[in-house]
């Protein structure tokens, strides 16, 4: 269930609200009675594990090649 705090409210007591939608609840923020905004928490944000020499292979020897003199001279110019 959402609360409805209007905006004054919200600026006072800010951080208690934002420790409020962390935890899950849903708070409106109304603006002369109207609802005005929606604070909820973000989504989960999921970080995939590092798998090391998951792309080992990949890396062409032509990467290794020295960069011909044009492209250093391009590299080097301010």
């Amino acid at each position: 269930m959402a609360i409805t705090v209007n905006v004054h409210e919200a600026k006072t007591q800010f951080s208690r609200l934002l420790e409020q939608a962390h935890a899950g609840q849903e708070i409106i923020l109304s603006k002369a009675g109207k609802p005005y905004a929606r604070m909820v928490p973000l989504a989960q944000q999921h970080t995939p594990r590092r798998m090391p020499g998951r792309l080992a292979g990949h890396i062409d020897e032509a990467f290794f090649e020295p960069l011909p003199d044009a492209e250093l001279d391009a590299w080097e110019k301010p």
